[in-house]
């Protein structure tokens, strides 16, 4: 074999078309989300001016039940589903961590359909993200007890994002309750 079959052409460098297509869609979901909150809430705090950062936890325990209900299922479920993500797969904590997960996600997805605080009488975006997390969570569960680890992983980690990261990010729009339980104005 000559020295000359042995040289390769280098690669070509990826276009930002083909980098982005290897991203993963969570990702890509996730930071359109951050894109828009950024963009709302610098429109919003344009006209109120700048905000400082304290914790006031009176508006929450002055609200409502159900949103006290749907608040600490949310802080559960973003808390378990951390610990998930990070953690070793498959084992028992997995395992039973995901099961408490999987009840808090749902409390949290339900109780969000008796809060209508973005759009009074009727429902809004984020309602759709719950009906489709109540249609999910048990797809996911099921694709699990199946041994269908990747669609398990798919659904869940969607629920993540879609469920606690998109609708989360939201209700920390200035203005929003989440919003004043940690700035103020």
């Amino acid at each position: 074999m000559t020295d000359a079959a042995l040289i390769t052409e280098a690669p070509k460098p990826e276009s930002r078309f083909q980098r982005l297509r290897r991203l993963h869609p969570n990702k890509i979901i996730a930071g359109i989300a951050f894109a828009a909150y950024l963009a709302i809430s610098h429109s919003i705090l344009a006209e109120e001016g700048p905000a400082r950062f304290r914790v006031d936890l009176a508006p929450l325990l002055q609200s409502p039940w159900v949103l006290q209900v749907h608040v600490a299922g949310a802080v559960l479920t973003f808390a378990i589903g951390c610990v998930l993500l990070a953690g070793v797969k498959g084992r028992a904590m997995h395992r039973t961590l995901g099961y408490v997960w999987v009840v808090s996600m749902a409390v949290t997805a339900i109780s969000s359909f008796f809060l209508h605080s973005i759009n009074p009488g009727s429902f809004s975006f984020i309602h759709a993200i719950s009906a489709w997390t109540v249609i999910v969570l048990p797809m996911g569960l099921a694709a699990a007890r199946r041994k269908k680890i990747a669609q398990h992983r798919k659904h869940m980690a969607g629920m993540f994002v879609g469920g606690m990261l998109v609708a989360g990010l939201f209700s920390f729009l200035p203005g929003r309750l989440m919003w004043h339980l940690f700035f103020t104005a």
